[in-house]
């Protein structure tokens, strides 16, 4: 093979190096072209992925037919055309910060408890006519109390809520939480709000409270109406809720009624 001359060397250098320059740039913009390629097709896969699923609607009709469906439940506003219904667990009203009964508009009871509750509806507007009794929860179905449970297990409010193993007697129907309100829907001055978990919604603690100056006589005599109606009508009182009624002992519910799921 003939030597080559140096210029000529130098000639195919040059066309060697210029090709690799090329074939380096064609590379890179490749490189380039396939990262945005990526980086468009992942970009919506991110967004979803970071947005959470909407929860589903609570389906109340479905609820209400259920309700109306277990043995032996009944529709306390049917039999008592006073009642006023303010149903917390309905609304985003509550310490859970959502509906879980969707727009639920009937308070179910065991026949006995709405019985009950027609008899201290009757006692109030006896003794004060301008009064109604404003329910805030009722028969409350056991998957409601597995997700308040789930919100406060481990924490300092855990006591307040009934733990879904043993079951809280709303579970059954058997229970009522509610307040006292003027005939044109005012709820009276409680001296806390539904669902507070603290003392100064505790009945055994409400002599301390006033002494303290933390509730007002006004606020105890309004307590103190609501429960005299109450326990003339038979329920029993709940020691750290001031709203919270009972138609039977925990024992004597279980062995009446059946648990709504």
């Amino acid at each position: 093979m003939p030597a080559l001359a140096p210029r000529t060397l130098v000639r195919m250098c040059q066309r060697s190096a210029g090709v690799s320059a090329a074939l380096a740039l064609l590379a890179l913009a490749m490189t380039v072209a396939l990262t945005v390629v990526l980086i468009v097709i992942a970009a919506p896969v991110a967004v979803a992925q970071a947005e959470p699923e909407p929860e589903p609607k609570p389906d109340s009709a479905a609820l209400k037919q259920k309700l109306a469906a277990h043995p032996g439940l009944v529709d306390a506003g049917a039999l008592i055309p006073e009642l006023q219904l303010d149903l917390r667990y309905a609304s985003e009203d509550n310490f859970l910060g959502r509906s879980v009964y969707g727009d639920l508009d009937a308070c179910f009871l065991q026949k006995d408890a709405a019985e009950m509750l027609a008899r201290a509806q009757a006692l109030l507007i006896k003794s004060r006519p301008d009064w109604r009794l404003r329910m805030l929860d009722c028969a409350r179905p056991r998957w409601v109390q597995r997700a308040m449970w789930k919100l406060v297990v481990g924490t300092p409010q855990q006591s307040y809520v009934a733990n879904p193993a043993r079951g809280s007697i709303h579970n059954f129907g058997c229970a009522v939480d509610l307040t006292v309100a003027t005939s044109a829907g005012e709820p009276l001055d409680m001296g806390t709000a539904y669902d507070f978990f603290g003392p100064a919604a505790r009945p055994d603690r409400e002599l301390a409270l006033l002494a303290r100056g933390e509730l007002s006589a006004e606020q105890l005599a309004n307590r103190l109406a609501l429960r005299e109606v109450m326990l003339r009508a038979g329920f029993r009182v709940l020691v750290s809720e001031w709203w919270h009624f009972d138609c039977a002992s925990h024992r004597e519910t279980r062995k009446r009624y059946k648990p709504i799921p």
